[in-house]
């Protein structure tokens, strides 16, 4: 076959299987082909689909001045580019996608909060007197006993605990009314 034209020519004739031999012959090359553009190989197929159905739709715009395989060649590259191009405009999800993304969006919301709430108390630590952002270090964010800390600070347990509730009424004062929610 001479990449598809004398098929195409017995096809406009009225040979219906003259055209099934084209799709035979060209089809998984030229979905291959348009898959390098779009990167994705069912957009390629449906390109590719949409190609031949140009051969159907309009038989007389291929003029036999290049082969057939060149025509449907140039005419998949032609759709691959326009399909990138309104790609990048329009964001296609499919429908199973939806929920993963909305899930994302919530967890994103969720860290950005959390984010805002750390610097905020962070701050409000920054402002504490240097035992009680101590103390509060050792016993919440390292996570000592109140007696392990009164051991790193060589003071009594008891004195821990003081300086705690004070430092705890000292960061509602800072936090605002929200600083109850974050302590």
């Amino acid at each position: 076959m001479d990449n598809g034209a004398s098929s195409y020519r017995r096809y406009l004739n009225g040979e219906e299987a003259a055209f099934d031999e084209i799709m035979e012959t060209l089809f998984d090359g030229l979905v291959f082909f348009i898959d390098r553009y779009v990167q994705d190989v069912h957009a390629a197929e449906d390109i590719a689909i949409d190609v031949f159905s140009e051969l159907v739709a309009h038989p007389h715009r291929y003029n036999f001045q290049v082969t057939l395989k060149t025509y449907l060649f140039m005419l998949g590259r032609s759709r691959a580019l326009n399909y990138r191009k309104h790609r990048r405009v329009l964001s296609f999800v499919e429908l199973s996608e939806t929920a993963a993304i909305a899930d994302e969006r919530a967890m994103l919301e969720e860290n950005l909060l959390a984010d805002e709430r750390k610097r905020a108390v962070n701050a409000a630590l920054e402002r504490l007197p240097e035992e009680m952002r101590t103390a509060v270090h050792l016993v919440y964010f390292e996570e000592l006993s109140y007696e392990e800390a009164a051991r790193v600070m060589k003071k009594n347990r008891k004195q821990i605990d003081n300086l705690l509730y004070r430092a705890k009424k000292e960061l509602r004062l800072l936090l605002g009314k929200d600083g109850a929610l974050l302590i």
